[in-house]
C-alpha cells in the first residue's frame, strides 16, 4: 500500500502556515448559510479566496482571521438582529465543530470551559481563563496579539456561543449572572436583543467576561460522552504540538520580546538566552526567513504602537516606556523611520476619523 503523504497546512495566499495560524472549519459555510449571511460575499469582502472553505488544511492568521469576522458582520447586516444571536440560533447539538463537539463530551459546564481553555488557541487567535469559586465560574477571554484589537462581533460571538453551549448541553435555559466585553454595542435595539438573550444587560468589561453561578456550571450535561472525548482527545493534543512544531523563529522571537518588554529585556542576547540559542543561529535563521532580530522588534514595537495610540489616551512618554525605549525622543524618531510620520499625527488622525477631538 503506497503511504500518503500529509498535507502541510497553507496560508490563503499558499505560503505555509506557522504559529499563530488557525484552522478554517468548512462547516462554517453551512452555518453563515443558515443564519442568512452570504459566504461569497463574506469571502469577497475579506479579499480571501472563493474555494477557501473547501481547501484541505487551510488556516487563517489572526489579521486575516479578525477580517474574516468583520467581513461576516457587514454582510450579515443589523435589519434580522446582531449576527452573533443568529448565528447562535442555528447552532444544534449534532452540529459538527470540533469546539462544539470537545465542550458538549464534557460532564457540565466546568468540565467544558477546562477543555475549551487547554485547546482554545486551535480555534482561534485567543485563549481562555477560568477562575472558580463557591458560588460561580468566571471565564475570560484573552487575546493573543495585543497590538491587534478584535473585532467586537467576534468577543461577542465566543460569549454567545458559551451561552448556547451551556443550553444545548443542559436543554434549559440558564442565564449567566454577568455578561460583559470592552465594546458594547451603542444600538438601544442591539442593546435590549443582547439583554433578551443573556438574561442580563451586557456590561463594559476590560476583556470578555461571562459569569455563570456555581449551581448552572455543575449542572450535567445530558450531552456527556467520555467513549467519545477518549477517541477524540488524541487527534487535539496531536494538532497542539503540530502548531508549535510549525512556529517560524520570527514567531519565536516574538513571543519572547513581547514577554519581555514590560522588563525591559529587549536584547538579542537575552532573546537568545530565553529562546536556548546561540546569537549567531538566531541571525542566521531569521536570515533565512527573509528577516532580522531589529526587523522583527521594529515590527512589533511599530504595531504596538499603532495600538496604543488608537486605543487608549497614554501620553507619548508612557508609550515610550512601554516599547522599552530610554526617552520619548528616541520612541518619537524611531516612529518617524517606520512610518514617516508622527505620533501625534496617527493619533491625531485616528480621532478625526472617530469624529472625536485628539488628545494631547
Amino acid at each position: 500500500m503506497r503511504e500518503e503523504k500529509a498535507t502541510t497546512p497553507t496560508l490563503p495566499d499558499g505560503r505555509p502556515a506557522h504559529a499563530g495560524t488557525f484552522a478554517i472549519w468548512p462547516g462554517w459555510l453551512l452555518l453563515m448559510h443558515d443564519a442568512g449571511v452570504n459566504g461569497t460575499n463574506v469571502l469577497r469582502r475579506a479579499q480571501l479566496p472563493g474555494d477557501l472553505f473547501a481547501r484541505p488544511n487551510t488556516r487563517l492568521d489572526s489579521e486575516t482571521y479578525f477580517k474574516l469576522w468583520a467581513a461576516i458582520e457587514a454582510d450579515a447586516g443589523t435589519e434580522d438582529g446582531p449576527v452573533p444571536l443568529r448565528l447562535a440560533k442555528r447552532m444544534t447539538s449534532d452540529w459538527f465543530e470540533p469546539e462544539l463537539f470537545v465542550a458538549l463530551c464534557s460532564d457540565n459546564m466546568n468540565g467544558a470551559l477546562a477543555r475549551l481553555a487547554k485547546y482554545k488557541r486551535l480555534a482561534g487567535p485567543m485563549a481562555l481563563h477560568i477562575e472558580r469559586t463557591e458560588r460561580r465560574t468566571t471565564a475570560t477571554l484573552e487575546f493573543l496579539d495585543h497590538a491587534m484589537p478584535p473585532p467586537p462581533v467576534l468577543m461577542a460571538f465566543k460569549l454567545v456561543f458559551l451561552v448556547q453551549l451551556a443550553r444545548l448541553a443542559t436543554r434549559s435555559k440558564l442565564h449567566p449572572l454577568r455578561v460583559g466585553w470592552p465594546q458594547p454595542t451603542q444600538s438601544a435595539q442591539e442593546a435590549r436583543a443582547y439583554a433578551d438573550y443573556f438574561g442580563v444587560s451586557v456590561e463594559k468589561a476590560p476583556v470578555p467576561t461571562l459569569v455563570f453561578s456555581a449551581e448552572d456550571a455543575q449542572q450535567p450535561f445530558l450531552t456527556a460522552n467520555h467513549g467519545m472525548w477518549s477517541f477524540f482527545e488524541p487527534a487535539l493534543r496531536q494538532r497542539l504540538a503540530d502548531l508549535d512544531r510549525h512556529a517560524t523563529t520570527a514567531d519565536r522571537v516574538r513571543s519572547a520580546l513581547l514577554e519581555a518588554l514590560p522588563a525591559g529585556g529587549l536584547s538579542m542576547q537575552a532573546v537568545c538566552r530565553k529562546l536556548g540559542v546561540s546569537g549567531r543561529t538566531l541571525q542566521r535563521r531569521l536570515q533565512e526567513e527573509g528577516t532580522s532580530f531589529q526587523q522583527t522588534l521594529d515590527n512589533l514595537r511599530n504595531a504596538l504602537a499603532h495600538h496604543y495610540l488608537q486605543n487608549s489616551l497614554m501620553s507619548g512618554a508612557e508609550i515610550a516606556f512601554l516599547l522599552g525605549f530610554e526617552d520619548p525622543n528616541s520612541f518619537i524618531r524611531a516612529f518617524q523611520a517606520w512610518t514617516g510620520t508622527t505620533p501625534h499625527a496617527v493619533r491625531s488622525a485616528h480621532a478625526a476619523s472617530k469624529g472625536v477631538p485628539a488628545e494631547a
